[in-house]
């Protein structure tokens, strides 16, 4: 029993495209299907626990793929995912206003480096800046809340942290192409999902 514990190996692993609750109930079914301990998970991370004689990061890298995610490697890359992330439960799952107004500081206090410096390393690895990719993902929040149909445009606007009705329209359209009433008609074609904003 002891040497079977010297086999056992815990380490925290990030991953890409792990956007939604979905996302974790299903990788932490395979992952434990593969004989993987899963100590903890949430978005965009997990702690397993794996003995090494059975099975390596590279078998481990092919159950998330297989699972359409993917391992993150390298120390920036996993900055970028951990904002992301934080990106993602500040606007997707927090329908506070002041947490938005507060992003910044949100994304600070969350990943302990300055907003500039997230910005940065950002925009190192990614196609569009941080502010655009927080501007897209309000903007699919604000689609979640149109389909819901259980808050006015104005209502939506405030907690989005939009000033008002007419700047979440303006910027609605120049995201999407169309108005907030073309959407409602045509909701179904124009949903994205979060990991293929861009």
């Amino acid at each position: 029993m002891h040497q079977k514990d010297d086999r056992l190996h815990t380490e925290t692993i990030y991953i890409k495209n792990m956007v939604c609750n979905c996302c974790v109930r299903i990788l932490s079914m395979s992952l434990k299907e593969n004989s993987i301990q899963v100590d903890k998970i949430r978005l965009g991370m997990a702690t397993i626990t794996y003995d090494t004689d059975e099975l390596n990061m590279e078998k481990i890298n092919s159950i998330i793929q297989e699972n359409g995610m993917e391992l993150v490697v390298g120390h920036e890359q996993k900055i970028v995912e951990r904002i992301k992330t934080a990106v993602i439960e500040l606007i997707h799952q927090m329908n506070n206003a002041d947490s938005i107004v507060q992003k910044s500081e949100y994304l600070v206090g969350k990943l302990g480096l300055s907003y500039q410096q997230l910005s940065k390393i950002f925009s190192r690895h990614e196609s569009i800046t941080l502010e655009r990719f927080i501007i897209l993902n309000k903007i699919e929040r604000i689609k979640e809340l149109i389909d819901q149909e259980e808050y006015t445009l104005s209502e939506i606007a405030f907690l989005m942290d939009y000033s008002s009705v007419q700047y979440l329209s303006n910027q609605f359209h120049k995201i999407t192409g169309l108005s907030v009433s073309e959407y409602k008609k045509n909701k179904e074609d124009n949903k994205k999902p979060l990991h293929s904003l861009y």
